[in-house]
């Protein structure tokens, strides 16, 4: 129940200023104020509380938001949808169903903790038929249309470039830039760095050159992006989307197949399609003001994952755009939290994902599993000092819906919170010593590892990790890993259940991550580490491509398994059982797992005789 004050509890005073400051009622005479103040309920509620509900009751009053910001709702058939707008301080909501006694619009919902003033219809009319309330109306009336119109459900890439593109040369100053970019009303300008091949400059990076004191009149070639997100012509819409989320980019560039720039689409584009929702999440966490707010926006991304799946998208493509909105909650936490500790410098860390958030494949059950680097010289109780932020930000996560480990693989341990000297000393502790100490576990936490905050380039261990198959004694044990079959399930009817984790998604995980270093391919995805070691001398094109698509197929079973778990209460896991299976499925994931154990049947074969770089025996 919301707490509520009348005025007489209140600073009556301060009421009246704040009243008096928002449109209609700053065109009201003092003593029609006074009125309205001495009749109005001041209203306190917490995050996700309904406030007002006007399609399903008539009501007599409208409200004002005095603290905080509220989602608002104006169509009942989409109530399961992203809000149509937030109202923050001075918005008004509740207005058209208390002036016209009809049973309307809108629902209004709690973004964090909300205050409101609620007023009497019939005593705040008069400042609606004033020539400033008439005005205020009908800008509001317009934009309703507006956003009633319908939201066209756009599926290609084409249909969000709006207009030709602004491209300049790489020797263009970036003061010529710029003009040419205020000039054509754009964020952003390509730069030409040779046939079909185009860089990036946008508002942004022209900003960090003034703030640097940096020279505008540098050629753009030296602070542009040089390999800016880019899709061609007939790509879908949602492939756009997971550029924008995957790289937190301000632009992505759309060419034809030929490579000649026809346009560009930014963030904001995206908000207007039904299939590109994700993007419209992603800004919410991006700009939410505060903790609270940043957890109730978070809670949402089930539902989208879950809308993303029924709409068919592939089920990689769905955990990349949840993973990439962790990111985005990840990001925003740590900003947040540190903003609360001046004393502590948010620039003299980074922070990495590891594991499958460190790979892009987190899921509804997946662990929050990383670790923080600091800048060099810092001793072990400098560092402690950030400790209890690390544990603030832990504690968001787990009131967003995040499993966070505080005392394992997180940077509330000490030992995944060291200086880059400690974790290079460390990577090559273990890469000497892969059998003791979990050693060959913590490699694969930090070769799948991901910085996503403070150094966005590779951190030291990552360099250290970079030669990782020129140690055959630490590429021997990710390959015996990689083809054990001991946990593997034998025979379909002699088990109950199966851990698609760790039955079938870790397996593929494992050799993808052991065939991608013996090759030396950088890629961190599984399936994009596949692809890079397909052909390779001990997984060929034709298992590679195998283990992709069972990849994706027990994914988009584990996915589907988890929104039915949350749908029913339950806790998101990764265990199915037989019986919760159509007969149908189950052949398929029984086919699925036996050709996991055959390929890695042939792994182990075929590694007997290739050798390393060396010229010695994997195994």
């Amino acid at each position: 129940m919301p707490a509520a004050a009348r005025p007489g509890d209140l600073d009556v005073a301060t009421l009246t200023d704040f009243l008096g400051s928002c449109a209609p009622f700053d065109a009201l005479e003092p003593s029609e104020l006074a009125r309205i103040v001495a009749h109005a309920v001041v209203e306190q509620y917490e995050a996700g509380d309904v406030i007002l509900d006007a399609f399903d009751a008539r009501i007599a009053e409208l409200f004002v938001v005095w603290e905080g910001r509220v989602d608002i709702w104006i169509n009942r058939d989409r109530l399961t949808e992203l809000p149509d707008k937030t109202e923050g301080s001075g918005g008004l909501f509740g207005y058209v169903a208390a002036l016209t006694g009809a049973a309307l619009r809108p629902r209004a919902v709690a973004v964090g903790r909300v205050v409101v003033v609620r007023l009497p219809a019939d005593l705040v009319a008069p400042a609606f038929a004033s020539r400033r309330g008439a005005r205020f109306l009908a800008q509001e009336v317009w934009s309703t249309n507006q956003r009633a119109v319908g939201v066209p459900a756009y599926t290609l890439v084409d249909d969000l470039v709006a207009r030709a593109p602004l491209v300049v040369d790489a020797e263009a100053s970036i003061a010529d830039a710029a003009l040419r970019m205020a000039q054509a009303d754009l964020q952003y300008a390509a730069v030409r760095i040779g046939p079909g091949r185009f860089g990036l400059i946008t508002d942004a990076s022209i900003r960090d050159v003034v703030a640097s004191a940096l020279p505008t009149t540098m050629p753009v070639v030296e602070v542009m992006d040089p390999d800016p997100p880019t899709v061609q012509l007939g790509a879908s819409a949602n492939e756009a989307l997971i550029k924008v989320l995957e790289r937190a980019a301000d632009v992505v560039l759309v060419t034809d197949r030929t490579g000649e720039l026809c346009g560009a689409v930014a963030p904001i584009d995206f908000v207007v399609s039904s299939t590109t929702a994700g993007a419209a999440l992603h800004e919410q966490l991006r700009r939410a003001t505060t903790v609270a707010e940043l957890e109730h926006r978070y809670r949402g991304v089930p539902q989208l994952v879950s809308d993303l799946m029924a709409r068919g998208l592939a089920s990689s493509r769905v955990i990349t755009v949840h993973s990439a909105l962790v990111d985005t909650l990840v990001r925003r936490a740590i900003q947040l939290v540190m903003e609360a500790h001046p004393d502590l410098d948010v620039d003299s860390f980074t922070w990495l994902s590891l594991g499958s958030n460190g790979r892009r494949e987190a899921v509804l059950s997946s662990d929050i599993d990383a670790s923080v680097s600091f800048a060099d010289g810092m001793g072990a109780d400098e560092i402690g000092r950030y400790r209890p932020a690390f544990l603030e930000i832990a504690a968001v996560l787990e009131r967003a819906g995040l499993k966070h480990d505080r005392h394992g693989v997180s940077p509330v341990n000490p030992e995944f919170a060291l200086t880059h000297r400690q974790w290079e000393a460390a990577a090559r502790g273990w890469l000497s010593r892969p059998r003791e100490d979990d050693a060959v576990i913590k490699t694969c936490l930090l070769v799948d590892g991901r910085p996503i905050h403070g150094d966005l380039t590779l951190p030291e261990v990552a360099r250290v990790f970079g030669d990782l198959r020129l140690h055959p004694s630490t590429m021997k044990v990710l390959l015996a890993i990689s083809v054990d079959r001991s946990r593997t399930p034998r025979g379909r009817w002699r088990r109950k259940q199966v851990d698609l984790k760790t039955q079938a998604l870790l397996p593929i995980t494992n050799v993808a991550r052991w065939a991608a270093l013996s090759v030396g391919a950088t890629a961190v995805g599984t399936q994009e580490r596949l692809r890079a070691a397909a052909g390779s001398p001990v997984l060929t094109a034709e298992d590679a491509e195998t283990l992709s698509d069972v990849f994706e197929i027990v994914q988009r079973m584990r996915l589907r398994h988890q929104l039915e778990q949350l749908g029913s209460g339950a806790t998101p896991s990764d265990t199915i059982r037989l019986r919760d299976l159509s007969s149908i499925e189950a052949s398929v994931l029984d086919e699925a797992i036996g050709e996991i154990t055959a390929i890695q049947r042939r792994m182990a074969n075929l590694a007997k005789f290739a050798p390393t770089l060396q010229g010695s025996p994997l195994v």
